[in-house]
């Protein structure tokens, strides 16, 4: 019934819809599901002070999350293989952070898994990604850029014949996806340290994929995007200051990987590191403390990620959100206008 709307654009907002919905019956009882069972968030000793009280609010929200996109891309959108890989990287990237937030809850610290078996897992999923997109949905192996600057990653590439299947591995354009999709897994992860700032930042990036999606007249690509922009509208109904739940690695991790996905599958690799510049700019905070560190001894900021720095010079959680939300957004909207020079 769903599946085969008039307008596909009807079929996008409804995702939004749908998903919101979804979120926002389920997740009350999750949230009790997780008050009972003792599943809470671990918080930095080291970090601010006022953000002790949070030990022990319910995480892992992602789960709900993801659950309102799986029911919404089922009713709403077509199984074509671009869709099933994004879908998939997804989801097993959510698997990851699920084990990352068991391991944080079960031992009782602020860290999961170690970095090295982070990484690893991030490895598998987007060297598998890239070759399924590479191989299945005909992604070519090459960077666009606005203005029409087109870089070849294809040039060092690989034939192996299984089982009668012929696969190619363009060996430099594996590596790109690697660091793309770990790189903005961890870049989320890293953003996800104040309530609904992630949540807000990643429901613009997301909004913003699915017109693009729709523009590249991948509609199911679109209702995928539209389907976790939806669930996070749910969930920042719970997630906003004070939070009542944290989505966890679980949500973070995937929804990182869904968004490096989506800009494969769009070919607008170079754009969404535009569009993810606030996530970017995150990363780059905790690099430039831990290596400032190490070199000179000193830090660069009074704490990192740079949302923390920014609480140290005296701006409320409130303030430093809704100003990353106002920056997030403007990335976003630079990045799209950008993606009509790929066009």
């Amino acid at each position: 019934m769903f599946g085969k709307p008039s307008y596909p654009s009807y079929q996008v907002f409804l995702a939004i819809g749908l998903s919101a919905i979804i979120v926002l019956i389920l997740m009350p009882l999750f949230i009790k599901l997780m008050r009972r069972e003792g599943v809470g968030q671990q918080i930095r000793a080291d970090g601010p002070q006022r953000h002790l009280i949070k030990q022990g609010t319910p995480t892992m929200g992602g789960v709900i999350i993801l659950v309102a996109m799986t029911i919404t891309c089922v009713l709403l959108a077509r199984w074509t293989p671009n869709l099933m890989i994004g879908f998939g990287a997804t989801i097993i990237t959510a698997l990851l952070g699920i084990a990352d937030d068991i391991e944080s809850v079960a031992h009782g610290r602020s860290l999961g898994l170690t970095p090295k078996q982070k990484m690893i897992g991030l490895f598998i999923i987007s060297v598998t990604f890239g070759l399924l997109a590479v191989n299945l949905c005909d992604i070519a192996p090459v960077l666009r850029f606005p203005g029409g600057l087109d870089i070849n990653l294809g040039i060092l590439s690989s034939t192996f014949v299984v089982n009668g299947m012929t696969i190619a591995v363009p060996w430099l354009y594996i590596v790109f996806v690697f660091l793309l999709m770990a790189g903005m897994s961890n870049a989320v992860n890293l953003t996800d340290g104040l309530d609904g700032l992630s949540g807000g930042t990643v429901l613009v990036v997301m909004l913003m994929m699915a017109a693009v999606a729709f523009s590249y007249s991948e509609v199911n690509l679109a209702v995928f995007a539209a389907s976790i922009a939806g669930g996070l509208i749910g969930f920042l109904w719970f997630n906003c200051y004070p939070a009542s739940i944290f989505m966890g690695d679980t949500g973070s991790l995937a929804f990182g990987s869904a968004f490096a996905a989506l800009a494969v599958l769009t070919k607008t690799e170079v754009v969404s590191v535009v569009m993810g510049g606030l996530f970017v700019v995150e990363a780059l905070s905790v690099m430039i403390q831990v290596c400032s560190f190490k070199l000179t001894g000193k830090r660069v900021f009074l704490m990192a990620p740079i949302h923390h720095h920014f609480e140290k010079l005296g701006w409320s959680e409130t303030k430093v959100v809704i100003r990353f939300w106002i920056i997030s957004a403007a990335c976003a909207a630079i990045g799209f206008a950008l993606y009509f020079q790929l066009k």
